[in-house]
């Protein structure tokens, strides 16, 4: 038995590894506490068979590829799937960065010298906003969110770019060339999450055919 268990646990740990997932993303695909898949990759425990079906699932591979000791398998990517509390936690810091910039905007309001300037505090606002969503997406959610977070990023960034200028620097006329730089970014964006979701499906059919699915 103590075989199987180093058996199962150096699978588990070459699978996660190689699906670029950590014990926290595992764990919550799995309703699982961290600590739990922590045990099972040291040794300490065995997942019951209704879990380690579930493992194999979210993997793509067979149970006898996770407690076989020769496993040529290739793991997936798995999907990562968005929860309420995922959602929660990130409207929640969305909420606050904005909570922030209203304190930061009735600063400067109340202050003589940037009073007149105070409202490009919400125009910066968008930035970290997007910054934020980037990050929870992510950790938790899909190729989809992650581009749109990024696309929030370069408009964000082209939008107070433009703002500042009209403010400080009016006589700048060829504005408009921030919006081409943008919409450059925008397609690089597009074409690199287009590009890994062609790798991913494609690895997935190469990894199926070698099954004989």
């Amino acid at each position: 038995m103590e075989d199987l268990k180093d058996v199962i646990a150096k699978n588990l740990v070459e699978l996660r590894t190689n699906a670029k997932l950590t014990q926290l993303q595992l764990a919550e695909m799995l309703n699982y506490s961290d600590k739990a898949v922590s045990k099972w990759e040291r040794g300490e425990a065995i997942p019951d068979i209704r879990v380690l079906t579930k493992i194999a699932e979210i993997y793509g591979v067979t149970l006898d590829d996770i407690v076989k000791e020769e496993s040529t398998a290739t793991p997936v990517q798995p999907k990562k799937h968005l929860n309420g509390k995922h959602i929660f936690i990130t409207v929640l810091s969305a909420v606050l960065v904005w909570f922030i910039a209203t304190g930061i905007f009735m600063i400067f309001y109340f202050i003589d010298p940037t009073e007149q300037y105070s409202y490009l505090v919400f125009v910066v606002a968008p930035l970290p906003t997007s910054i934020v969503l980037l990050v929870f997406s992510t950790l938790w959610g899909r190729r989809i969110t992650n581009a749109i977070s990024s696309s929030l990023i370069v408009w964000s960034c082209a939008v107070i770019f433009h703002v500042f200028v009209e403010t400080f620097a009016p006589e700048f006329i060829k504005i408009f060339f921030i919006y081409i730089i943008a919409a450059v970014l925008e397609l690089l964006v597009i074409l690199w999450f287009t590009y890994r979701w062609y790798v991913a499906k494609h690895g997935k059919l190469n990894f199926r055919r070698k099954r004989g699915e």
